[in-house]
């Protein structure tokens, strides 16, 4: 299975403050910029454009309720952002399998040539 890195989703979860939203979205089920900020080291605003940027590749929907917006994860987005680590994953663990063969194969013909002297 082929999947498409989207360097957008990729840019999204790769802050830190982005990625710790999506924990307390997905273990609280929805959540607002106010209640989030309850939980983090910065300010409501500075969630609210967090939100902004989680909302604009698709990890986070928001429903608004009254005068505030109710954002969930989007788990099929989710879903995808963790099919495409796993693929790019994989594509790295057969290189650096590859590049131990390689320097492991390098390794015996130096022993071997020392040994021959």
């Amino acid at each position: 299975m082929s999947t498409a890195v989207d360097d957008d989703l990729w840019s999204a979860i790769g802050d830190p403050t982005r990625r710790r939203m999506l924990d307390l979205l997905l273990s609280e089920g929805s959540g607002t910029a106010t209640s989030l900020s309850d939980h983090l080291p910065v300010t409501r605003q500075a969630v609210a454009k967090h939100l902004a940027v989680l909302d604009r590749v698709g990890l986070v929907h928001a429903a608004t309720a009254g005068r505030e917006k109710h954002f969930r994860v989007d788990e099929t987005q989710l879903a995808r952002a963790v099919a495409q680590l796993n693929e790019v994953g994989s594509t790295w663990d057969s290189r650096l399998q590859r590049i131990k063969r390689l320097a492991e194969t390098i390794e015996r013909q130096k022993q071997e040539t020392e040994n021959e002297e």
